[in-house]
């Protein structure tokens, strides 16, 4: 049987650039719309079953993030259910940064995927699922530059406004598992700090703020190449609509606190981003995230505080951001959590790397410590 290769479905990115033996590939990643990024990878290899399989991915000296190749692992599947890594090594010497990936399949299809994928199929199924839960609404905040819409579901009978939101970045695909673990969580009885959260806060919570890029396999952008985490200080209907309708429905409600979920692809690690560097910071607002993290670090042991991005001088923070833009706009504690597309150097699990359970659990983890911290946030 003829080995083949496609990625012609939802969140597929790959190209064939030359095949070198019966189960020998070289391939490359499409570049997202703008010509900018590229890192994200999603393909289908048929009729491989129980060959010898190399798969060579080059050019990757030239993505988005190259550090972010050395110790990664690849994720491959034969049931899209069940995601574990391959053995995959870089090599930034050979055609331009190359990395390897060699499986033998047992099965006579095999995906392989930057992370996990999360599918639009997926995400319409978790929105219709939420949205029959006792107490939760849902609406359309807006479309995508594709027509594609922008869902939230909300929840709660409190006076503050709780903004949680993901996958501004649609490669970053543990954002939106991050969100399914938080919607189930939210949604079952059983979790005492839903009740707390329910109680005392409106939550908002918008699962996948880019569909276009989701849909088209990119790593960073919408369907326009707009970065969409630098588009909040000025969004336009043209160029990033997704951003424009989530934060005039923000300006609609007000926010006490946000949460914009993320996955880095360098460092493995655990850790949220805040906002230190905005011109009218309070020292409520740092104390604020301060005691939300320690709680993190007390409710999870995959979370972390040492490692992290360089912290921006008073008055340098970048507005376009939406941890940055929330936190000035609002005066409301905002953060940026971020999860690794390598494994956890913390708690490694190396089967799986950090992986769509780790995300989940990890989303009630962070709901846990926000239900301790909430009377201290407002």
């Amino acid at each position: 049987m003829t080995v083949a290769i496609t990625s012609a479905f939802d969140s597929g990115n790959i190209r064939v650039l030359r095949q070198e033996g019966a189960a020998d590939f070289v391939l490359a990643i499409n570049k997202d719309a703008g010509g900018e990024f590229f890192q994200w990878f999603h393909f289908r290899v048929s009729g491989a079953r129980g060959l010898p399989l190399r798969l060579r991915i080059v050019g990757l000296n030239a993505s988005a993030y190259p550090e972010g190749w050395p110790g990664y692992a690849a994720r491959i599947s034969s049931d899209r259910q069940q995601w574990v890594t391959a053995p995959t090594s870089f090599d930034r010497d050979r055609e331009e940064g190359t990395l390897s990936i060699e499986v033998t399949p047992a099965s006579d299809h095999l995906w392989c995927a930057y992370f996990a994928p999360y599918s639009m199929e997926r995400h319409h199924d978790l929105v219709a699922r939420t949205a029959l839960a006792s107490g939760v609404s849902s609406r359309v905040l807006g479309v995508s530059i594709e027509g594609q819409p922008i869902d939230c579901l909300e929840m709660g009978e409190g006076g503050a406004h709780i903004w949680i939101y993901g996958r501004q970045h649609p490669g970053e695909t543990m954002a939106e598992w991050w969100m399914e673990g938080a919607l189930e969580a939210l949604t079952d009885p059983a979790f005492a700090a839903s009740r707390i959260l329910r109680s005392k806060a409106r939550l908002h919570l918008v699962p996948n703020m880019n569909p276009d890029g989701s849909r088209r396999g990119y790593l960073r952008t919408n369907a326009a190449g707009a970065n969409l985490n630098r588009e909040w200080a000025a969004p336009t209907a043209e160029r990033s609509p997704e951003v424009l309708a989530v934060r005039n429905a923000m300006d609609e409600t007000g926010v006490m606190f946000a949460l914009d979920v993320h996955g880095d692809e360098a460092l493995p690690h655990n850790f949220i981003a805040g906002f230190e560097g905005i011109p009218s910071l309070s020292q409520r607002q740092i104390d604020g995230l301060e005691r939300y993290k320690t709680e993190l670090c007390r409710q999870s042991p995959e979370f972390q505080v040492k490692m992290g991005y360089p912290v921006a001088p008073r008055g340098r923070a970048n507005l376009t951001m939406s941890t940055n833009q929330l936190a000035e706009r609002f005066g409301c504690v905002a953060a940026t959590l971020e999860m690794p597309f390598k494994d956890s150097a913390d708690l490694p699990w190396p089967a799986t790397g950090w992986s769509p359970e780790r995300s989940k659990a990890l989303a009630r983890a962070c709901l846990a410590a926000l239900a301790a911290t909430i009377d201290e946030l407002s």
